[in-house]
């Protein structure tokens, strides 16, 4: 195993914290690559939970080097929060096992209120943004307007740059939103704050993360959200700010494409979202609601409720094919013991028509009929099942029928949110990049 990055592919909240947490004790490095604290994984070990925003999940590992890249846009107010409350949970973090890019792009005060703000003024037609300011800071960044949190280490910059940015934010704060304009002096003063706090930590983390694939290190990848969500392939607009699949993670870390080995998508046995935007497999029934419940399907940085349905694999096929997956982590399987039906949409009708691709049409989305194939449910518990063999016969006969159906590799089924609770399987393509098959399932 060498360099291996995992992405969601569903619109966010797959489980990635969990697979990302289990896969950490295996490599040397967990590098977070594209998004901001409007991410949340979430990992529960010992029966205590852990979310984690910005900071990459491997730092439940002891011994381990977590990095955050310059694909990341970080509130240093945010970061430094959730630093303090992962320690007061007995998490060690300092600048030896956590380090940031230097080139990392900021989230300024007033990206937050644009959020809000422009969210406010949509109305019924808004996104459903966590309204952090992460879309204003990548906006920021594509204008050429934006502050590294490298900045923060160079007063002159960071004054020269506060004073190019702050005109025209102070004239949108107080003429279109019409609220409060930023003292220049006083987010300076701020800005230098947190530029003391958090200068050990950075550092020009391409040039770590190369030196540690030259000297053989293991490298995880972390991505955030999911295939769905993603700025150019996912159900734009209602996607997020930043590029949620696998290319993504050389460029928000700072290597070649020739230097990622292996690429894992983390996958629900089901399917939600949070937020507005076209949904083909959404349940608004009781099937619906008790899937929510069982799955504790709320958000882990809002507590917003996620839109649940049945598994779409005109959806995950696209993932797939945009990822260039090689084999998937089937997560939450035991939500579904309590169904005596369950239903995987494997094309949609619209119109007269039939799609077994994926269109990038949200109105088509928005308005197709799901073409289902019903499976008998196992009607048994298999919550904390820890070996594949154990698992009645039509749970394997529903993880068989969907990697027949994807053309995928399985190698993972979670049955749990415990890290003990989960299924490796025997043989797949992840025994063969970790080579570590007998020690993982025993």
């Amino acid at each position: 195993m060498a360099t291996i990055t995992i992405v969601g592919t569903q619109w966010g909240d797959e489980g990635k914290g969990k697979i990302v947490d289990i896969l950490s004790e295996y490599v040397d490095i967990i590098a977070r690559f594209q998004g901001g604290h409007n991410a949340g994984h979430t990992v529960y070990l010992n029966k205590q939970k852990y979310i984690l925003h910005s900071i990459p999940t491997g730092i439940l590992h002891p011994n381990k080097t977590c990095i955050i890249g310059n694909g990341v846009v970080i509130d240093p107010n945010a970061f430094i929060q959730e630093v303090e409350a992962l320690k007061k949970l007995g998490v060690k973090i300092a600048p030896e096992n956590l380090r940031v890019s230097k080139r990392a792009h900021l989230i300024m005060p007033y990206n937050c209120t644009f959020d809000l703000e422009r969210e406010k003024k949509k109305g019924k037609n808004k996104i459903g943004t966590t309204g952090r300011g992460i879309g204003p800071a990548y906006e920021d960044k594509m204008a050429r307007v934006g502050m590294c949190i490298g900045d923060l280490l160079h007063e002159d910059t960071l004054t020269k740059s506060i004073q190019n940015a702050l005109p025209e934010k102070n004239s949108l704060l107080k003429n279109y939103f019409e609220t409060q304009e930023i003292s220049p002096e006083t987010l300076l003063e701020e800005c230098k704050k947190y530029g003391d706090i958090l200068k050990d930590y950075l550092a020009d983390t391409s040039v770590l993360l190369n030196k540690a694939m030259t000297e053989g290190k293991d490298i995880l990848c972390e991505g955030a959200q999911g295939t769905m969500l993603d700025i150019d392939h996912g159900t734009y607009p209602f996607v997020t700010s930043s590029n949620c699949i696998a290319g993504q993670a050389c460029i928000g870390l700072g290597f070649g494409p020739n230097k990622v080995d292996g690429i894992l998508g983390v996958t629900k046995a089901y399917t939600t979202r949070v937020g507005n935007g076209p949904f083909p497999t959404e349940l608004t029934d009781d099937i619906g609601k008790s899937i929510q419940d069982k799955g504790k399907e709320f958000g882990a940085t809002t507590g917003r409720p996620r839109r649940c349905g049945w598994f779409d694999a005109v959806g995950l096929r696209y993932a797939i094919r945009v990822n260039g997956l090689q084999t998937i982590a089937l997560t939450k399987m035991d939500v579904l013991d309590h169904l005596d039906t369950i239903k995987v949409c494997t094309g949609y009708k619209w119109k007269g028509e039939t799609f077994h691709d994926f269109p990038y049409e949200a109105k088509i989305l928005q308005e197709c009929t799901p073409i289902y194939k019903e499976i008998s449910g196992w009607q048994k518990t298999i919550h904390g099942t820890k070996q594949y063999e154990d698992l009645p016969q039509k749970t394997k006969d529903y993880v068989k029928f969907l990697q027949d159906t994807l053309e995928i590799d399985i190698s993972i089924v979670s049955t749990g949110f415990e890290r003990k609770e989960t299924i490796f399987i025997n043989n797949s393509l992840l025994d063969q990049w970790l080579k570590l098959s007998n020690r993982l399932v025993n």
